[in-house]
């Protein structure tokens, strides 16, 4: 009898190793065939959660046209125009920062800090957002206080830890520069230089910013054979067990709302309420836009606040479920109804290492090789 107990007690541990070592998927050519068929309805359902609304979902995919708003068509003139004045340091107060300072093409059009610096070297709050494929998001910033690329384009000239302008006197500077008579001139109709302006030339070129055709898109639109075995997987994982398609959904590859990932940072240096300082609802208490995962190997380090060195890092935060630990020194003081509360998204997901080298592994292929471009002469 005991010549039988160590058998089978060895059997037990390896059959509870393989359960959480090997992930488990359906036939991985069968996976294969089905997300690379360029048919979306014919790929396995999304395992969403209850509070996603099943009716307004869209699931991930290639991107659709750019939109341009009727208000401001686009136009190569006024693309033109807003690439030089996107590049163009006398927007600034000391004529050194210009948009490109902290959205530079050849680091994910980020500037890979932690945090950017601005006038001064003032070091920013938050981690600067890429405006790859910002066409597409629907808010700007990460607590959204922008409603659209138009509107965003006046903030960071005004922001004095940023360009440090007042908007009037960098519109003046802008219209005593004989070089851009003729710029405007073809862009809007004649060279008057206003705001309004600046703004709509800028957006339209920030427009222009969007990603080649990923091995993503190529992979779903028919070419089976530009997938690892281990990326199909990923894909799968992506949209099932990991959870990441709540959030990180549409071709956008963000749902475009607003979340409590549980890195308020509450009570330290850092603390960040996020949208709550726009809105002043406390139920937006440490929530930020969800970032589109579309290039995003490019655009390191990681989340609002640029603590996150690695992609694995991330994963292995949003496996353990974002734990956030309620500061208890401030329970029963004045602080805490701001407390911050996690969306209830969030939880423990039991991913194994294999599957976590999966997910990171398909997740890298929604990026494309950093592409350089051809910087302006400033206008005299």
């Amino acid at each position: 009898m005991k010549k039988l107990i160590f058998p089978i007690l060895l059997l037990i541990s390896l059959t509870a190793y393989k359960s959480i070592e090997q992930p488990d998927y359906i036939d991985i050519q069968e996976l294969r065939k089905l997300y690379s068929s360029g048919d979306p309805s014919s790929w396995p359902a999304p395992e969403l959660d209850k509070s996603i609304d099943k009716k307004a979902f869209q699931d991930i995919g290639v991107l659709s046209a750019v939109p341009y708003p009727e208000y401001n068509p686009y136009s190569k003139e006024k693309e033109n125009l807003g690439k030089i004045l996107f590049f163009d340091p006398r927007l600034s107060n000391s004529g050194q920062i210009a948009c490109a300072s902290c959205h530079n093409p050849e680091l994910g059009w980020t500037d890979n800090l932690t945090r950017s610096f601005g006038h001064d070297r003032q070091t920013g709050k938050r981690n600067s957002m890429t405006i790859l494929n910002s066409a597409y998001a629907k808010t700007l910033f990460w607590d959204g206080r922008a409603s659209s690329l138009e509107d965003q384009a006046q903030f960071p000239i005004g922001d004095p830890l940023e360009m440090n302008e007042k908007l009037t006197i960098a519109v003046d500077k802008i219209a005593k520069i004989k070089g851009y008579n003729e710029l405007f001139t073809a862009a809007f109709g004649d060279k008057k230089v206003s705001l309004q302006r600046i703004q709509y030339a800028i957006a339209t070129f920030e427009r222009s910013i969007n990603s080649p055709k990923s091995k993503f898109d190529q992979f779903i639109s028919g070419k089976s054979d530009a997938y690892t075995d281990s990326q199909v997987k990923g894909l799968h994982l992506f949209r099932t067990k990991a959870q990441c398609i709540n959030c990180h959904n549409t071709p956008y590859f963000s749902d475009n709302q607003f979340h409590n990932d549980g890195q308020t940072l509450f009570g330290t240096k850092n603390e960040d309420f996020g949208r709550y300082n726009v809105t002043k609802n406390k139920d937006d208490i440490g929530k930020f836009r969800t970032p589109t995962l579309r290039e995003v190997v490019n655009t390191k380090p990681w989340m609002h606040h640029g603590h996150f060195p690695s992609l694995l890092d991330v994963v292995e935060l949003y496996n353990l479920g974002n734990p956030a630990p309620v500061q208890k020194k401030y329970l029963g003081t004045a602080r805490d109804s701001l407390i911050p509360k996690p969306d209830p998204l969030l939880k423990k997901l039991d991913l194994s290492k294999e599957e976590i080298s999966d997910l990171l592994a398909f997740i890298e292929t929604l990026s494309t090789p950093t592409r350089r471009i051809i910087i302006p002469a400033m206008p005299k």
